[in-house]
């Protein structure tokens, strides 16, 4: 971090949403000057496109107002399908309707301003953002101030909220796939057959599953309102509530359970739902350290690293100690240190999905720059 608060580029960003659109400038790691929000016109393509280069620019010309220079380059996600290497939006896209032909959005702000411009997924960015900026230097940290040899250099990022994004990140390196599709929404639900994943994580799935155990399927209650029930600030059936986001917690384990089998890395999650982590965590721990069966009866575990909670301290002791021994090179008097445990741990975001995203984006254009 020390390295990037002296890093003197600017990156133009934004946070698109189907109804307001946020630009800002990003240096340094941080946010400089303020931000602008338009209006989307998400579904009249010409005025969409339009607002961002009246967006960007009103943003540009503030910073330079204020002495900072011009930007290197622009950097954001933008939600849906897309070739994001090559910068164009296309597919089903229910907040941009407007784009679903295919629009080349890079290179037409690329033509516009005149410098590069880099458009990720947010599930990605956001990876990328813990992993170079949040959870994945802070566990580091944690372990080499608790005086452990132990290292992490892949990260599997989860967002929970309205959908159930991903974003995996290798030694330093966004997995951006050869198709711009790493997804984790479209794995199969695990208690319902053929039906998606994302049916049992999103909010709406906490919500439903309320509804369905209360006996009230018209609450009109939002996952923040479940949460006050399990804590007791909201009157309502508390065992419903805590069975919702145990449920949830579940369902997301299972998902995480592959990821986490073929990827071997730290599992950060972020989202507003993650405010009642405490309640969906149980669930969520339990199916990671569940246990399948050989056709011959023997026992397996489903990731087959043990499976830490690194938001709690204890657990967090554990591994950070793992079962590091001396080991005799056979033949000499010679020892090395060996620890057999195989682990990985699951946190929560501190950083907050928002702020990993942003970063995710700044950090990823200076990649591509320096490259």
């Amino acid at each position: 971090m020390a390295d990037l608060k002296e890093d003197k580029r600017i990156v133009l960003t934004l946070d698109a949403g189907g109804t307001n659109m946020v630009f800002g400038a990003i240096k340094g790691g941080k946010f400089i000057g303020d931000t602008t929000r338009l209006p989307s016109n998400a579904d009249n393509l010409g005025l969409c496109l339009e607002t961002m280069v009246k967006g960007f620019s009103i943003v540009r010309d503030s910073i330079k107002a204020l002495g900072e220079g011009e930007p290197a380059a622009i950097s954001f996600s933008f939600p849906g399908p897309a070739d994001y290497p090559n910068g164009i939006i296309g597919g089903f896209l229910p907040n941009f309707p407007s784009f679903r032909e295919g629009v080349a959005l890079g290179p037409f702000l690329k033509e516009k301003f005149g410098i590069p411009v880099f458009i990720n997924n947010d599930g990605d960015l956001y990876a990328y953002g813990e992993a170079i900026a949040g959870a994945l230097p802070e566990i580091n940290a944690r372990l080499e101030a608790a005086g452990s040899a132990k290292r992490y250099r892949n990260l599997i990022g989860y967002t929970f909220g309205t959908g159930f994004g991903v974003g995996i990140v290798m030694d330093g390196r966004l997995n951006r796939g050869d198709n711009s599709c790493v997804e984790t929404f479209c794995l199969e639900h695990p208690f319902k057959e053929g039906i998606i994943v994302e049916e049992g994580v999103a909010a709406r799935a906490v919500k439903r599953v309320y509804g369905e155990l209360s006996g009230n399927p018209d609450h009109g209650l939002d996952p923040k309102g479940i949460g006050e029930i399990c804590t007791g600030d909201r009157p309502g059936d508390k065992a419903a509530a805590l069975a919702a986001f145990n449920e949830m917690g579940e369902v997301a384990g299972r998902a995480m359970a592959t990821a986490a089998s073929l990827i071997d890395g730290l599992i950060v999650i972020g989202g507003g739902i993650m405010h009642n982590s405490d309640f969906i965590m149980p669930g969520l721990l339990k199916s990671l350290r569940s246990e399948l069966q050989t056709l011959s009866g023997e026992t397996v575990k489903r990731v087959q690293s043990e499976v830490f909670n690194l938001d709690d301290p204890e657990e967090f002791a554990a591994f950070a100690k793992g079962q590091a021994r001396s080991l005799k090179v056979w033949g000499t008097d010679k020892t090395v240190v060996y620890d057999p445990m195989k682990r990985i741990g699951v946190m929560r975001s501190k950083i907050g999905a928002s702020e990993a995203i942003s970063l995710g984006a700044y950090l990823f254009a200076l990649s591509e720059l320096d490259k």
